[in-house]
């Protein structure tokens, strides 16, 4: 009995190695590539920043947490050089707005802002527990998002603008050069409408000013990434022969500051930009 067994084990085993030796072979993609990285906020507070590059779809995304509450994600399209900038912000309950209002930014990247996907998947740290601090400052950009996007129609901008910025629909924002650029590549106009600005309207200002909480105005928002894979640096080395050639060798921090500047139709969607 035990011999019959082992015979019919022998002989599936067989057909097992015949299957396996005439399959076709698949390649099955490496998930996206996930790094931690504990970093200091401007205002002092240490937080969790989490990076990711996605290979396949050519991106990486960087995501924490600011010390009012406020979940910043910053994710960088390199199939389509685009930029974009999410801030779910938790609202006022006591003064009439939701438990949190989604804002988005979307910007044209430009060559050298931060290391490729690829390099970025490769990373890893020594010292998890370090509280990084950028190397360089790259100082404050001033944006004025002067034009709407459609959140229905954006998916040949970018395919991650609906993921990403689905929460803030009628909130997503983008700057006039950038959508001449766009245009100039064949996007559709559709998919973007001009705000009204000061030009247009003359007795609109600053939210910061405005008294009325239900008349329109220019808002201001801040973000600050304070750390991030800018560069990447290369060391030089010789062979044997004396010959020179140089290699990758790790990365250079920087830290940027964005202030985007845009139209409300009412004060009450802009409460953080008060005097105080």
């Amino acid at each position: 009995m035990f011999g019959g067994a082992s015979g019919e084990l022998t002989r599936l085993f067989a057909v097992v190695l015949l299957l396996l030796s005439s399959a076709v072979v698949v390649v099955v993609p490496v998930p996206g590539s996930e790094l931690r990285v504990r970093v200091r906020l401007a205002d002092g507070l240490v937080t969790e920043e989490v990076l990711e590059a996605d290979n396949e779809r050519d991106s990486i995304s960087l995501e924490f947490k600011q010390g009012d509450g406020t979940l910043v994600t910053f994710l960088v399209d390199f199939k389509q050089d685009v930029k974009i900038f999410r801030a779910l912000i938790l609202g006022e309950l006591e003064r009439g707005q939701n438990q949190y209002q989604a804002l988005c930014f979307v910007t044209r990247l430009n060559r050298n802002e931060i290391i490729p996907s690829d390099s970025m998947a490769r990373l890893r740290q020594k010292n998890p527990q370090a509280i990084r601090l950028a190397e360089e400052r790259r100082g404050l950009d001033q944006l004025a998002m002067s034009v709407a996007v459609n959140l229905s129609r954006a998916s040949q901008l970018s395919s991650h603008i609906h993921n990403m910025c689905s929460e803030a629909r009628e909130a997503i924002y983008t700057r006039e050069a950038d959508v001449k650029y766009w245009l100039e590549k064949g996007m559709d106009s559709s998919m973007f409408e001009g705000l009204p600005q000061t030009t247009g309207l003359p007795s609109l200002q600053p939210c910061h000013s405005a008294k009325d909480l239900w008349q329109p105005c220019l808002c201001t928002y801040n973000m600050s990434l304070e750390w991030y894979p800018c560069l990447l640096k290369y060391c030089r080395s010789r062979d044997s022969a004396g010959r020179g050639s140089s290699y990758k060798c790790g990365i250079k921090s920087c830290s940027k500051g964005y202030h985007f500047t845009y139209f409300v139709p009412q004060k009450q969607l802009c409460l953080w930009d008060e005097e105080t």
